[in-house]
């Protein structure tokens, strides 16, 4: 790479020109890192693929993850849905990675190559560009892997500080600075760093914030500027809020917590408020569930609150914040955090905490549009009190600060969704077994690593007892899979809508009977069957009477009433939909369960074609099918009008609001 301008940073208005200067500083091909999720310059690098298109002597090679796409176009009622929406959520200029949509296809050109570490969930499964290309690794070791690969370049969205000088990093601190540190160590030249201004980006200051001359080039393109890549917030189903009410009765008063992202995480946050809020309603959801925990004194309204510790920062924690249930604070002072665990603080401490405290850090953040305008208004205390880190000072306890992060990490709950369990205690939370790719590792071993190496902490990995697969349901409960992202013997506790399996330290034959006991109960013979065929369980083991109540009906019917009530909203953390979208998607939900198979398409279909004159005009107007034209539209028309008023049918005549689509 050849020396940097002595002009630092260069300005520049138009990519076009951001581009022409990389290409003149950095000799031969491209090596290019760029943030995971939001912090990813779109546009700047649609403006470097559409150059380098054209230039196949010289290489680009990106490296990067979470390349976020919105979704495509589609055929049907799931079209009639998707437009619209899309069109007003992302907006009609948003700027679809062009290398994305060339790896869909498997069209990357053969002198440019992409290699991510965790992809956008299932996006690339059809991609055999994108599954070779696939870097399997742990979330604190990518910075080592670009290091490796020799980037001659990081390219990041930042936001400009309101009235001054300074740039953030705001959404994303999390690798650019541990990959600069990786580089430096091995002796290598400073990579060439590229920012591009995104003025709707949130300001975030402390650790976030940069001088502007921290960047080589700074590319401040003329608006419009396109909307922040949204996350549409999802309905939290029954099966959701048995997972979230059931996890959140082992978050500890004064405790750190941890948590993923989706409808089980939205969950968990309901609940964690409710249970602050409104305690006795937080209580009856768990006596409807079933759980031992309802009379637990120690769930009762936080008193000291918790420390949010994680390397998302999402939805969730917005809830948390505003709920007052996220407001322990640290400090990085060893001295004070001790007395702090002794419980011998003195006035200055309490002032000191009080004043420069902390009670979240994060490494990158990533929601709806609410989520990003919360961050833009957030009173100066409460901004101040978020911190943005690398993600080697959150996702592990050995940066050199490892006393320190034990203190301020008391009683730790790590949270995190996989797909599959095997009854033996590993976790499927990333690939098929063919080794296909749905997601990547991410965090996720980070943190389990990290629960067993603190003496009160806990990793937790919910999933969902059972999915639908070709109209036929399976369980995710499994003797033995293909492949494991986390290895039974670390394996910790598990969560189902049926209930918690602690197993730390427990034998293979309890093991087996605590994950056999929160599987649905169509599966529990064939797994226990098998298990006593290994050898694995005794040959007079059965289950408790009580496992035989795992079955959706049951589980539907105990929590009907709090749907109804309103005390478990089908958006609990607020929604992108409109009240009409919401029962689209209810009714869209429904349709999908009852056509998955042949003979259910063609009994759906029969029905829709003998149903009663269409009823939900507001809804069929907005797929514009108020007044179908041709045969084809006249039968979505009507099976849309069937799953509508079926769907209202399960809502009941007290349910304020459409339900959920089937789990």
């Amino acid at each position: 790479m050849t020396d940097a301008s002595p002009a630092r940073p260069m300005p520049a208005t138009h990519l076009d020109d951001a581009v022409s200067e990389m290409l003149e500083r950095i000799e031969g091909p491209l090596r290019i890192g760029a943030p995971l999720g939001l912090g990813k310059p779109h546009r700047l690098l649609n403006a470097l693929y559409a150059r380098m298109a054209t230039s196949p002597e010289r290489g680009l090679h990106l490296y990067t993850a979470l390349s976020l796409d919105p979704p495509g176009p589609a055929k049907g009622l799931e079209g009639r849905f998707l437009g619209p929406f899309v069109a007003r959520h992302f907006g009609d200029d948003f700027p679809r990675l062009a290398y994305v949509q060339a790896l869909r296809h498997d069209a990357l050109p053969a002198h440019m190559e992409v290699e991510e570490f965790y992809m956008q969930s299932g996006a690339m499964l059809g991609s055999r560009q994108a599954q070779r290309r696939y870097a399997s690794l742990n979330y604190t070791h990518v910075a080592r892997a670009l290091a490796d690969r020799r980037i001659n370049a990081i390219v990041q969205k930042v936001a400009r500080e309101p009235g001054g000088t300074r740039l953030s990093l705001s959404c994303n601190t999390d690798l650019t600075f541990d990959a600069l540190d990786a580089v430096a160590s091995r002796g290598l030249p400073r990579p060439l760093m590229v920012a591009e201004v995104d003025p709707a980006l949130p300001w975030l200051g402390g650790g976030a914030a940069v001088e502007a001359d921290f960047f080589d080039i700074v590319v401040d393109p003329p608006g419009p500027h396109p909307r922040l890549f949204g996350l549409p917030r999802q309905p939290v189903t029954d099966v959701d809020y048995a997972i979230g009410f059931h996890a959140s009765t082992l978050v500890k008063d004064g405790g750190t917590l941890q948590i993923g992202i989706g409808a089980l995480a939205d969950a968990l946050c309901h609940a964690l408020a409710l249970r602050h809020a409104d305690n006795a309603a937080y209580r009856r959801v768990l006596a409807a569930l079933g759980s031992k925990a309802s009379a637990d004194p120690a769930l009762g309204p936080f008193g000291i609150g918790l420390y949010g510790c994680s390397e998302m920062l999402n939805e969730g924690f917005r809830r948390l914040v505003d709920a007052g249930v996220i407001r322990r604070k640290v400090v990085d002072d060893l001295a004070l955090m001790q007395r702090y665990a002794e419980g011998s603080l003195t006035d200055p401490d309490r002032e000191r905490l009080a004043r420069e405290g902390q009670f979240l850090h994060g490494a990158f953040y990533l929601g709806s549009p609410d989520f990003y305008q919360w961050l833009r208004d957030l009173p100066d205390a409460v901004r101040d009190a978020i911190g943005m880190c690398p993600v080697s000072a959150v996702n592990e306890l050995y940066g050199g600060n490892e006393t320190l992060e034990r203190l301020q990490r008391r009683d730790a709950r790590f949270f995190n969704s996989c797909m599959m369990a095997t009854a033996l205690g590993a976790a499927v939370s990333d690939a098929l077994e063919d080794g296909r790719v749905v997601s990547g590792v991410g965090g996720q071993y980070n943190f389990v690593a990290m629960a067993h190496a603190l003496p009160d902490a806990r990793s937790v990995l919910m999933f969902r007892a059972v999915r639908d697969s070709g109209g036929h349901s399976r369980s995710n409960v499994v003797w033995n899979y293909g492949h494991a992202t986390i290895p039974r013997h670390l394996r910790d506790v598990y969560i189902t809508e049926y209930g918690i399996a602690d197993l730390r330290g427990a034998t293979d034959e309890d093991c087996i009977a605590a994950m056999a006991g929160i599987a649905d109960a169509r599966f529990q013979p064939g797994l226990v069957e098998t298990a006593k065929a290994a050898g694995k369980l005794a040959a007079d083991f059965a289950l408790a009477t009580t496992a035989r109540g795992n079955t959706p009906a049951e589980l539907a019917a105990r929590l009907a009433p709090l749907r109804r009530d309103g005390t478990l909203p089908d958006y609990p953390l607020g929604s992108d939909f409109t009240p009409v979208e919401q029962r689209l998607v209810a009714a869209l939900g429904w349709l999908k369960a009852q056509t998955a198979t042949t003979g259910g398409r063609l009994r759906t279909v029969a029905r829709a074609c003998l149903a009663a004159t269409p009823r939900d005009m507001d809804a069929l107007e907005r797929m514009d099918l108020a007044a179908p034209a041709g045969p084809a539209a006249w039968l979505e028309s009507r099976l849309l009008s069937l799953a509508l008023r079926e769907t209202a049918r399960a809502a009941g005549p007290e349910m304020p609001g459409p339900v959920s689509p089937s789990p």
